[in-house]
């Protein structure tokens, strides 16, 4: 028999833990319909009947965020079989809040109560038969992380599914009585199994929720006459009445069936007085990331290791395997050429960083696991609230280092649409794995020094900050930073499934990419290099200069000279970037006539490139237009044609302006060249931007003032 289960919970309460330990690799991820919020199916690893949707992480089924109303409307319209409420057992009042609501829906239900190790270690004593006997609805203890009693879980629902359901009984008899009249008062939902859940909405006038029933203008004045008397009768509207009322029966409930332990700081306290302290948690966190990406570009992505697995395994081993099987059978010298010169140094040049990004995304899934980087949000919603932004916007960017596509598709998660836009235009500011393989090489062939890559990383932040001054000065983003409230889990032991789950779902995106959209573009770079402007193939060499790719960069390389990069090798490597960002080092080999041997292409920045163009060169291809694929999903987010147009502009004009003057007055003060006119115009265009961060912000005044009015 085919089974629908649906998996509701708080966040943080393990819920997506425990579908990942349920359906294992037998699920997929979407969108609920018409929104972007995303949705995410599976059937359970042993049998295929059963199928579960994980519903997103919400704390009550009140229609305010997006996550509640795809939750509500699911399990109202769609019905599933029965509800799994996953339930933090360690801080359980708040997580029965919901329960009691999910209750309502008229759906067959079991509690899981998730996190009993927590409860054991905290000295707490939980009376799980106790509880299940006053909410009427059965509870199994389990560990979604030590994957313990999910046999049992299951088996319990199937027993639910065939079972008649009876809500919770959280009110008092008067309210209930008035939850009656109303369910008697309109016709179409006396015989529905929700009929309950419509009386409460009515009750809290929800009017979403009421637009799914017919009712009548008549029932309607009877309904609206029912819910005034009892709000005059406890002199307070109808939606505090019921969430006053849910909190004393969960009073009533753990009452004598909970046992808290110890009061004092918990781990987590002690650790977070340190972390969070307002003077200190900036300077750890700037500690923590210079020692991530010490060990990723340091350690992984510098000699020996970096060497041996780049240019000997990816490079020449790869390149003399694949010239020997070809001249073994005969083909000619076009065709070696096309694999050899495109193909393997194109996808070789990207894969001989793929150590390098498999650390840095090992390690900063490490510290999302442990719940650090929910403390770093937390701390830096005060900072981002002074430059515009919320600390919601935080985790997009976060997300971002790893891949701007998740950073940019998280956004979901902001209720503030003007914030939510803001944000996506300047979450891939941020170095993501396939730009550090560029900070990488740059950082080792001219700067020298390994801390040159967590340099960007702050440059990245210092990028989004500037822009958050500037954009929300605009009408167009004007409006307070949305609030941004959020749990702080438990810190505990990285789980080592988890952590490798999300680096090779972040890893697996450059390997695809690798293989697909690099693969595509390395031979249509190949075609453009080898076929010169008249139509000949000439067999290209670092000298060709008549090739249809040399004659595009040519025309194209004069806008890029105040950058200091007005080559066209340098500008056809960062116009393919914006294919895919790893292609802009596999792409200035083969255009350069090295290939994939990194020692190479490093000799070639060492030798054409100076600290400020360097830098420059940079600065610019991490800050402009991203790759494709995340210009694809800035174009889904923004569902809007005319702001994503807006948003590409937008990041290759600041990046632009931004790399003109890094390089004008590098050029100057470091590189020690004369002030020029170029220099003067780079002055005025950080005088303007100065002007364009510290002016007043008119529309913030007209909104304080409305909001006297």
């Amino acid at each position: 028999m085919s089974i629908r289960i649906a998996l509701a919970g708080n966040p943080n309460s393990g819920k997506s833990t425990m579908f990942n330990a349920l359906t294992g690799s037998n699920q997929y991820v979407g969108n609920w319909p018409g929104v972007t919020v995303e949705k995410k199916e599976g059937t359970l690893k042993n049998n295929k009947d059963i199928k579960i949707t994980d519903l997103p992480g919400i704390y009550s089924l009140s229609p305010y965020t997006l996550e509640e109303v795809v939750s509500r409307n699911y399990l109202i319209n769609e019905k599933p079989d029965v509800i799994i409420d996953v339930v933090d057992a360690s801080n359980i009042e708040r997580n029965l809040y919901l329960t009691t609501q999910l209750s309502e829906i008229g759906i067959p239900m079991v509690l899981a109560f998730n996190m009993m190790d927590v409860v054991k270690k905290n000295n707490d004593k939980l009376n799980t038969k106790l509880i299940s006997e006053k909410l009427g609805v059965p509870i199994v203890e389990v560990s979604a992380l030590k994957k313990l009693n999910l046999d049992e879980l299951i088996e319990v629902a199937q027993k639910q599914v065939k079972s008649h359901h009876e809500s919770i009984k959280s009110f008092s008899d008067e309210i209930e009585n008035v939850l009656t009249e109303i369910e008697n008062s309109v016709e179409s939902i006396k015989n529905s199994e929700s009929k309950r859940w419509f009386a409460v909405k009515a009750l809290e006038r929800d009017e979403k929720a009421l637009q799914a029933v017919h009712i009548t203008d008549e029932e309607k004045a009877k309904v609206e006459e029912i819910v005034s008397k009892i709000e005059e009768e406890y002199d307070d509207d109808g939606e505090s009445i019921i969430t006053d009322e849910r909190y004393t029966f969960i009073t009533s409930v753990i009452s004598d069936s909970v046992q808290k332990g110890r009061s004092g700081l918990t781990t987590s306290d002690k650790i977070d007085r340190v972390v969070t302290n307002r003077f200190l948690a900036l300077p750890i966190f700037a500690l923590i990331m210079i020692a991530v990406y010490f060990i990723a570009v340091k350690v992984v992505g510098g000699p020996p290791f970096h060497d041996w697995w780049a240019d000997t395994v990816m490079g020449t081993a790869l390149a003399d395997l694949a010239t020997k099987g070809l001249e073994a059978i005969g083909t000619s010298e076009w065709v070696t050429s096309l694999v050899v010169d495109g193909i393997v140094a194109g996808v070789g040049a990207v894969l001989g960083f793929l150590p390098l990004v498999a650390t840095l995304e090992l390690l900063l899934a490490i510290l999302e696991d442990i719940g650090y980087m929910s403390r770093i949000a937390f701390m830096l919603d005060r900072m981002f609230r002074k430059f515009g932004l919320s600390g919601k916007s935080f985790i997009p960017i976060l997300i971002g280092t790893g891949c701007s596509v998740p950073g940019i598709m998280a956004t979901r998660t902001i209720e503030n649409e003007n914030d939510r836009k803001m944000t996506i235009i300047v979450a891939s500011f941020m170095p993501c794995g396939a730009k550090t393989e560029i900070i990488a090489l740059f950082a080792a062939a001219i700067f020298g020094q390994w801390w040159f890559a967590p340099l960007l990383y702050f440059t990245g932040i210092l990028a989004v900050i500037i822009s958050g001054l500037i954009l929300k000065k605009t009408k167009a983003f004007s409006g307070e930073p949305a609030p941004f409230v959020m749990e702080l889990p438990e810190y505990h032991k990285p789980t080592v499934s988890n952590v490798l789950r999300v680096t090779w779902d972040r890893t697996k995106s450059f390997i695809i990419k690798a293989g697909t959209i690099i693969l595509v573009a390395s031979i249509c770079v190949w075609i453009l290099q080898n076929i010169s402007v008249k139509g000949e193939f000439v067999h290209f060499d670092a000298n060709s200069t008549d090739t249809i790719l040399a004659y595009i960069g040519k025309i194209f390389a004069p806008l890029f000279a105040p950058l200091g990069f007005g080559n066209w090798t340098a500008t056809v490597a960062s116009f393919l970037g914006t294919v895919a960002k790893e292609m802009v080092v596999s792409v200035y080999g083969i255009v350069s006539g090295v290939g994939d041997d990194t020692g190479k292409i490093a000799d070639l920045v060492k030798n054409n490139f100076t600290i400020a163009s360097a830098l420059s060169f940079l600065v610019f291809n991490q800050l402009t237009v991203p790759c494709f694929a995340a210009v694809g999903a800035i174009k889904e987010e923004m569902n809007s044609s005319k702001w994503t147009a807006f948003a590409i502009i937008y990041q290759i004009v600041f990046a632009y302006l931004i790399s003109f003057m890094v390089y004008q007055f590098l050029n100057v003060l470091v590189v020690k060249q004369p002030f020029t006119i170029m220099t003067g115009i780079a002055l005025a265009v950080f005088v303007v931007m100065l002007y364009l961060i510290f002016r007043k912000d008119k529309y913030k005044h007209n909104e304080s003032k409305r909001a006297v009015q």
